[in-house]
């Protein structure tokens, strides 16, 4: 005893105590947090600050600027065939460019697709664990998961994190029994279902073509034409926004890729009165 009191030794739990914050529960404690083990399922964060709170720290007062703005715009919408989703490539960090190629569509299945908007990053992770629940669903019960089940999923994950730094809007789109589906699901865990959906900063441009020329019965091409325009207008008017159009068509028997053109060359057509 005399040799610890010499040493100032310190005992685990007053270490902890001086590392964690007071009141703070640890993340291992907390539920919905995954990892690619088998056996569990548990999000394996570091003890430490929490996620927001180091989210916050990070700011021009601190002494540190870490910009967290995101570029992006994705569009989707139901009708009378099935739902169109239309997605820029452009991905930015802060003020910089960082690929003018990404795909912002995530396939789940062959029934289910899914839009990034917000951090690359969360929604790639955060999907592609949807998709992995999805397949685990299809074997579990020997048919395919629906639509809005899906969409619960992922709102049950993103409430398992709220207040934590993460950022995403996406879009669950697909077909069930009950036909074409749309659904939005955030960060916050807040799940939305609807007709038509824009996300990113480039939406209200997106939504003011859509909205002018969006009709239940339209047909297959106009649906196709609305959703190139709609994606096109929006990279031309906003900055972070760009690359080119990836669409696809969501059917009865599964999604199909429509295209995949340059923003340039759609607003060079629609100046010449080409659509």
């Amino acid at each position: 005893m005399a040799l610890l009191q010499v040493s100032d030794f310190q005992s685990v739990s007053e270490v902890r105590g001086q590392i964690l914050p007071v009141r703070q529960r640890l993340l291992v404690d907390q539920t919905n947090h995954y990892n690619f083990g088998i056996k569990t399922q548990e999000f394996a964060v570091p003890p430490g600050v929490e996620p927001s709170g180091f989210l916050k720290s990070c700011n021009r007062d601190g002494g540190v600027c870490i910009e967290m703005n995101h570029g992006t715009t994705t569009l989707a919408f139901k009708f009378r065939h099935g739902v169109i989703v239309a997605v820029d490539s452009r991905a930015s960090a802060g003020r910089y460019l960082a690929s003018n190629d990404v795909n912002k569509v995530i396939l789940i299945n062959p029934y289910l697709l899914g839009t990034m908007s917000g951090s690359a990053a969360d929604c790639q992770y955060w999907e592609r664990l949807l998709a992995k629940e999805c397949r685990l669903y299809r074997l579990r019960k020997n048919h395919q998961i629906s639509v809005a089940a899906a969409s619960k999923q992922l709102s049950n994950m993103m409430l398992g994190y709220r207040g934590m730094g993460l950022s995403m809007g996406s879009m669950i789109c697909g077909w069930d029994k009950e036909g074409p589906g749309l659904y939005y699901v955030d960060d916050n865990g807040r799940r939305l279902s609807g007709r038509m959906f824009s996300t990113g900063c480039g939406n209200s441009y997106a939504y003011g073509v859509v909205d002018s020329g969006y009709k239940e019965n339209m047909t297959v091409e106009e649906a196709y034409e609305l959703g190139r325009w709609g994606i096109a207008h929006a990279t031309h008017r906003d900055v972070y926004s760009g690359g080119v159009v990836n669409m696809y068509h969501m059917q009865e028997d599964g999604w199909i890729k429509v295209c995949k053109e340059d923003v340039s060359e759609l607003i060079h057509k629609y100046r010449k009165g080409m659509f």
